[in-house]
């Protein structure tokens, strides 16, 4: 079944932890990015987890395979259940991060890593440089070289679900952020709704201001997650 992620992009942690208790016992993960994290440190992670949710640090680690082997270990052991990395950091990269995971894992296996590929900011004309066979296809190729480095699944837009599934494997996760309600729009440009998004096969959905913005953060979040079992 698809789980939702609320992303709790707040300059403090005082307002997150406001926001988090509105959507306590409704939402299963939340999720920890760069503003977040640098404003607050490690500590924000701990006081997620004692609060009952799955933690997401989204930091997307992109750097030489031995610091970010050093970047992983310390966030697991910060209490992560899910971390975000450059898929195209290359393979040696990719090794690196699941070896920091086990040293740093105390029990099971440790936090997902999952692998960016293109952002969902993105579009083709925004990228620096051309793509001859599409961005599509590129986030194909950059999905099949993490499956095969070993890590847990990708972070992609929902229109490539389907695709990276069949290239890679339904156990291969898809962690989909650019996700709106119908009626809603912003800088996200390769978006889908909730429903297109699990119809497609996500395993992840992440969803930040509409429910976070909302006048009421409980019912927008359980609201998405009800268009989730359509």
């Amino acid at each position: 079944m698809s789980e939702l992620v609320v992303a709790l992009d707040f300059k403090n942690g005082d307002d997150a932890i406001a926001l988090a208790r509105k959507i306590s016992g409704t939402v299963p993960w939340v999720k920890v990015g760069l503003e977040l994290f640098c404003a607050e440190g490690p500590s924000i992670v701990s006081r997620f987890k004692e609060m009952g949710f799955k933690v997401f640090v989204d930091l997307k680690f992109f750097d030489i395979p031995n610091t970010v082997k050093g970047a992983v270990r310390s966030a697991t052991r910060a209490g992560a259940d899910m971390l975000s990395l450059h898929a195209l950091g290359g393979e040696r990269m990719a090794i690196a991060a699941r070896e920091g995971r086990s040293e740093a894992a105390v029990e099971g296996d440790g936090p997902l890593l999952m692998a960016i590929t293109i952002l969902t900011s993105m579009s083709e004309e925004d990228l620096p440089f051309p793509i001859p066979n599409g961005l599509g296809e590129s986030v194909l190729d950059l999905a099949l070289a993490s499956s095969q480095a070993g890590l847990d699944g990708i972070v992609c837009s929902g229109l490539e679900v389907e695709s990276v599934k069949k290239r890679c494997g339904n156990d291969f996760l898809c962690l989909t952020p650019g996700i709106r309600p119908a009626q809603a729009s912003d800088d996200q440009r390769r978006v889908v709704t909730p429903a297109q998004a699990v119809r497609n096969g996500s395993n992840f959905l992440v969803v930040g201001r509409p429910v976070t913005q909302a006048d009421d953060p409980k019912k927008a979040a359980a609201d998405i997650i009800r268009d989730m079992l359509i």
